[in-house]
């Protein structure tokens, strides 16, 4: 299907300022509504990164659409499960300036989930606005009796069930699990990184959890490394580095977390980022940058490493090391070891940046030795007399 509506970046040629909009692919007009719809999540302090997911999803959805002839602003039940549908049985176009066609791809029913989220989003906004009738975002949900309470909720002193608005259009999907990675693997990685950068990066995301958006955006400033930083008007003891959310990074990397934190780190790290300060020492044009990461190996240099330069990058570590070795595997591995040698979980919570105290349920997960020890625990209990 060729896209009817496109989501497009635009700068602003005053402030510099990016956003996303979405545009008729006939007329190149905006489409008002959606642009609309992506300045609130901008009013709302979501990233850049939110805001262009948004917008292609939103451009989806207004393709198909037109494509079918129906009325963005009412689709009926079988409209929106036939979006459902063809998400899943449509095969993704290729990407632009691909050059030979890959094999086949089609969504997956997780993300024919978001993109419908996404929409419900977009029409409830428009019924915000009046663009929109009621009776469009009432076939959004459908009542739900909850048989399960997630943690931390309440369910009354007589336990009675609870009826909450569940979307009416999301497939069931099994848990994908989460990667992480042994202490082994990571030591093997960084013993496979072919240079001193790579080995910090990489030793950086394992000890302290960080997001790969957040090590990306580090400055130089954020680095106290020394046993005490009050000589900067720093109060926190020992080496740390702090984790700031910039608009303004040259590369784009932003931290998810609106919120100021700092991770402590070990005199092994403050090694490694020495070697690498040696390293990057060589390269003239990186010392015009205040990034931490910079080009050192290709043009141009000095310049602030990008999301796709560091995707590159660890996708070579996976062909050398032969086995996947993504950057967020190295925080979910940070998170699970802390909370399996007993560190307290509000600890854990802070060292990962999170606000909500249930997003560390993805963390806390059980592996295969700790589910044999807990049966050889028991074993005696079943032993011939």
């Amino acid at each position: 299907m060729d896209a009817e509506f496109v989501a497009e970046r635009a700068v602003s040629p005053v402030t510099g300022v990016v956003r996303w909009v979405v545009v008729d692919a006939r007329s190149f007009d905006l489409q008002a509504e959606a642009v609309a719809f992506l300045a609130s999540l901008r009013a709302r302090g979501c990233s850049p990164n939110t805001e262009r997911a948004y917008a292609g999803r939103v451009a989806l959805y207004l393709s198909y659409c037109r494509m079918r002839r129906l009325d963005w602003r009412t689709p009926g039940f079988l409209d929106l499960a036939g979006l459902q549908r063809w998400l899943v049985e449509m095969p993704v176009p290729p990407r632009a300036g691909q050059v030979r066609p890959g094999p086949v791809r089609y969504r997956s029913r997780g993300t024919a989930n978001v993109i419908m989220t996404v929409v419900g989003e977009f029409l409830r906004f428009g019924a915000a606005h009046g663009w929109v009738p009621t009776t469009t975002t009432a076939l959004l949900s459908q009542p739900k009796l909850l048989r399960f309470t997630p943690p931390g909720f309440d369910s009354g002193e007589s336990g009675q069930q609870h009826q909450v608005e569940a979307a009416a259009f999301r497939f069931k999907v099994t848990e994908p699990g989460y990667e992480d990675l042994s202490d082994e693997q990571i030591r093997r990685m960084i013993a496979a990184a072919p240079s001193a950068r790579n080995r910090f990066l990489i030793a950086l995301l394992a000890c302290t959890g960080m997001r790969i958006g957040e090590a990306l955006g580090l400055r130089r400033g954020d680095m106290h490394l020394l046993a005490s930083s009050r000589v900067v008007g720093c109060g926190v003891e020992g080496p740390h580095v702090h984790v700031r959310r910039r608009m303004d990074n040259p590369n784009r990397a932003l931290a998810k977390s609106r919120h100021h934190r700092f991770a402590p780190v070990t005199a092994d790290l403050v090694a490694l980022y020495t070697d690498y300060q040696y390293e990057r020492d060589h390269i003239a044009e990186a010392a015009e940058s205040e990034m931490v990461f910079v080009n050192l190996f290709r043009a141009p240099l000095g310049r602030a490493m990008s999301y796709p330069n560091a995707k590159e990058m660890f996708d070579r570590l996976a062909r050398t090391v032969g086995y996947a070795c993504r950057p967020h595997m190295l925080r979910h591995s940070a998170a699970t070891r802390w909370l399996r040698d007993g560190v307290d979980r509000d600890v854990v919570q802070r060292l990962l940046g999170h606000v909500s105290p249930l997003s560390m349920e993805r963390y806390r997960h059980v592996d295969h030795a700790e589910a044999r020890a807990a049966v050889e625990r028991v074993g005696s209990l079943t032993e011939r007399p």
